[in-house]
């Protein structure tokens, strides 16, 4: 047969309440109860349009900057010259200006330099000689 144990001793302090106080500001609906969290915004919210905006006038960017160009090893490194200064327009606006536009600068950037890139490393796969110098 089992054994019965002594029961557990009961606490020396008393349980703590249900819910905390609730906390100033408005009052709780009813709906859900217990204290209303306090709700917390970006103070510069990041907008479709502003992302969109940086995308487009970085994609204009890069193609002006590529229509320099008349090979491969130009247009790289003219491509390298537009998004290296797209990225300090960026950091700037992402201190001073609009940070939808920052987002949508940083990622026209990056995209472009990408392809680019995929551009340079083909011809080096295919020719076994870099393109950069």
């Amino acid at each position: 047969m089992t054994e019965r144990h002594a029961p557990w001793p009961a606490p020396a302090y008393p349980p703590p309440p249900a819910f905390p106080p609730p906390m100033p500001g408005r009052p709780p609906s009813g709906l859900f109860p217990g204290p209303s969290r306090p709700v917390f915004r970006e103070p510069h919210p990041i907008g479709a349009a502003g992302v969109m905006a940086g995308l487009g006038a970085t994609l204009l960017w890069l193609g002006l900057f590529g229509g320099l160009a008349h090979d491969l090893m130009t247009y790289a490194w003219w491509t390298i010259v537009a998004a290296i200064t797209a990225w300090i327009v960026a950091f700037v606006l992402t201190l001073r200006g609009d940070r939808g536009v920052a987002v949508g600068i940083a990622l026209a950037g990056g995209l472009g330099l990408s392809v680019a890139m995929a551009f340079v490393a083909s011809r080096w796969i295919s020719t076994y000689d870099w393109p950069l110098w």
